[in-house]
């Protein structure tokens, strides 16, 4: 009988736990970086658009090295540089030398997803069992411990305790994980495998319009659900944020539910099913009536949302001919453009229409994740198919 839970496992996800608390972290600390340098909203916006560029930058970085010294290295290497990038953020005295420190905060955070999905990948193999939305499930529970932490601490304390608090905490969920993160091998290139540029073959590609249409609709209810709600359906501040709190909620509760899932029912029904009920959750929330509703269907599209991106990373992890790391970096590049994208798009297309519009619309993108999910099939491919990368070398 197969495990269900190994230490390898268990030291994956407290890498992604930690992930998502340092996310957390920094959610919260927005408003006090942006008080601390005299930021206009104009310089603010620059600046996390300089924190998405540098994970850009690092992800594709992050991939070339994996399929060279392997995810676990590439792992810890990654996450033990974006310990103190809190901290250091917190630090900059000033525009010029916060600009690097949000820059290398980014790229390593982005560079230590991609590694911590590619060995999510590698473990869910050895152990003959899906683990990869668990794992998204833990960075969702640290996002939210994250910011319940780092608001509190705030709040009675000072920035620099904060930051000194979130590194502790990083660093201990790092040294618990290390001895036991699981060991996999560099993956040697094939004749399919180019040994630099970008993947020949449209598998990653199509995997990563998945990712990216996927996330933009998730990217919209975490910037606009409130603003719709406070503006369009005229509910108090309290109440609006009850829109984000179902999607999260749900959210997470079921990504643990989504492995058991996909190992039951395979990876390609859960994302149509998934898909469905999130085109579900947008419509019903989109032709809202009153806040009620509309909170009714954030929360069930976190139910269905929360499996997509998981799914799409264990299959880009996966894909026949072409080592992991490759893969990954690809996927989560053109997913994360995605929470980068929307913000932005969607403002100019409220400000001409409505978020109600927006909201109604987005489901079209979910068409096409429908459309791709035959994809998915490679989510549930065993290692023999994987090793082909290595025998071809």
């Amino acid at each position: 009988m197969r495990a269900i839970v190994t230490k390898e496992r268990a030291a994956v996800s407290l890498l992604f736990l930690m992930n998502g608390t340092m996310a957390g972290c920094w959610a919260v600390k927005v408003p006090q970086f942006s008080s601390a340098l005299s930021l206009s909203e104009f310089e603010l916006g620059l600046m996390i658009l300089t924190l998405g560029l540098g994970s850009i930058v690092f992800m594709p970085i992050a991939g070339a090295s994996i399929s060279r010294f392997g995810s676990r290295a590439v792992a810890l290497a990654t996450s033990l540089m974006f310990v103190p990038m809190l901290l250091v953020l917190t630090l900059a005295p000033n525009v010029m030398t916060a600009v690097p420190a949000i820059f290398l905060f980014g790229g390593f955070m982005g560079a230590m997803d991609v590694a911590m999905n590619a060995n999510a990948v590698e473990t869910e193999t050895h152990m003959g069992r899906a683990i990869m939305s668990s794992c998204h499930a833990f960075w969702s529970l640290g996002g939210l411990a994250g910011a319940g932490l780092g608001g509190w601490l705030l709040t009675i304390s000072t920035p620099i305790l904060h930051a000194l608090v979130s590194t502790f905490l990083a660093a201990a969920l790092l040294l618990l994980a290390w001895p036991y993160l699981y060991r996999d091998a560099p993956h040697h290139h094939s004749d399919h495998t180019p040994r630099s540029g970008l993947p020949r073959t449209a598998a990653p590609w199509l995997l990563g319009i998945i990712a990216l249409f996927s996330m933009i609709p998730e990217g919209s209810v975490l910037d606009w659900s409130a603003l719709y709600l406070r503006k369009e359906l005229h509910t108090d501040v309290a109440a609006s944020g009850l829109a984000y709190a179902g999607f999260s909620l749900t959210m997470a509760l079921m990504r643990f539910a989504g492995d058991h899932l996909r190992d039951r029912l395979g990876a390609i029904l859960i994302l149509r099913l998934s898909a469905a009920i999130a085109m579900s959750g947008l419509l019903l929330a989109g032709f809202a009536a009153g806040p009620l509703m509309a909170i009714a269907g954030f929360a069930l599209m976190g139910i269905g949302i929360a499996n997509l991106v998981p799914i799409a990373f264990s299959a880009a992890g996966k894909l026949p001919g072409l080592a992991p790391g490759i893969g990954l970096s690809v996927v989560t590049t053109m997913g994360y453009c995605g929470i980068l994208i929307a913000p932005s798009l969607i403002g100019f297309i409220a400000s001409h229409a409505s978020l109600g519009l927006v909201f109604k619309a987005l489901p079209v993108l979910l068409v096409v994740v429908l459309l791709l999910s035959g994809q998915a099939r490679h989510a549930d491919r065993q290692d023999e198919d994987r090793h082909a990368v290595d025998i071809e070398a």
